[in-house]
């Protein structure tokens, strides 16, 4: 098994906020009084004249994010997914979405890893919400340099973006060598009898998985798409036409995330046996890490059975 090297993801956020503002001087940064739990701390003590505190306002944060883009600003609003998605979900669809203006939205503390703090801090349908809006484009990571180069791309990206951030020190899968590329998805293990599609921090442990079952005799690929929308649909068609079967892993509600726009896009085209790995329709509690894996069957051991289902359903198509 993989010998990960761990980074905290908050700090990641914070420390890019300030490269971008380092780069881009049209780069602002707009709080809802969590600048120290999203590190965005970081970027007002550098910038503090490139910084708006709104307080606890998140609507409001919104609604000063799209006037700074209407003036030629490149806002980056941040605050909790669960703050984004749901209080402020309104004045970014007709604010920011509707109108098409240059907004970041960043959805810190994602999932349910939120460093133990309960389910009010945790997020597990914000991906749902985001990308049911028309030109959102919807972005999740895995680690601090899929970070890091996401926040990149969305400083030079034109149009409204929603970014997917966790909390804890977590496994470092990429280097610095790595470029997020938009609509696309990226092999990281090649496999010919199930495929592990990833968006998201559970990345680790699909890699993980697909040990496991390598050691099983099972050949199973594992592919990360951080872009959910645009999704890369000619690989998912691809990987249904060749391989036939497909495990999709998510630290969100399966119903209508990440796993939902696989199924769109093999539904329309290549329809394959789907497993999905994600909480199922429940929301989380408080606990350490290892013990909210094991509780959702997000871990490898879960994802390695869930990949045989799928594995067992191709074969018996077949037969």
């Amino acid at each position: 098994m993989a010998n990960w090297k761990k980074a905290p993801i908050r700090e990641a956020l914070g420390k890019t906020l300030v490269e971008l503002g380092d780069r881009y001087p049209q780069v602002l940064v707009v709080n809802a009084d969590l600048r120290n739990s999203v590190k965005s701390i970081y970027f007002m003590e550098k910038y503090p004249d490139r910084t708006i505190e709104v307080g606890i306002a998140e609507q409001n944060m919104i609604g000063v994010a799209a006037g700074l883009a209407s003036l030629g600003f490149i806002p980056f609003a941040v605050t909790f997914a669960r703050f984004a998605s749901k209080r402020a979900a309104d004045q970014i669809s007709m604010s920011v979405d509707y109108c098409r203006n240059n907004v970041k939205i960043i959805g810190a503390y994602a999932g349910i890893f939120t460093g133990a703090q309960g389910v009010s801090q945790q997020m597990i349908d914000d991906t749902a919400a985001m990308r049911a809006m028309p030109n959102m484009t919807v972005i999740d990571t895995a680690d601090v340099h899929e970070v890091r180069s996401a926040l990149l791309f969305a400083a030079e990206f034109s149009g409204p973006v929603y970014i997917r951030i966790g909390r804890d020190e977590w496994p470092v899968v990429f280097d610095e060598t790595y470029t997020f590329e938009l609509g696309k998805g990226r092999w990281l293990r090649e496999g010919s009898d199930v495929v592990l599609l990833n968006s998201g921090i559970l990345l680790p442990y699909a890699v993980e998985a697909a040990e496991l079952l390598e050691s099983e005799g099972i050949s199973a690929g594992v592919v990360n798409m951080p872009s959910i929308k645009p999704i890369d649909a000619a690989l998912i068609n691809d990987i249904s036409r060749n391989v036939g079967a497909i495990v999709t892993l998510e630290a969100h509600n399966v119903q209508g995330g990440f796993g939902s726009a696989v199924a769109e896009v093999t539904a329309a085209n290549y329809p394959v046996p789907i497993e999905m790995i994600g909480l199922r329709n429940e929301y989380s509690e408080s606990a350490p890490n290892d013990a909210l894996l094991e509780k959702h069957h997000l871990n490898p051991p879960w994802i390695a059975a869930a990949a045989k289902r799928a594995l067992d359903r191709k074969n018996r198509l077949r037969c």
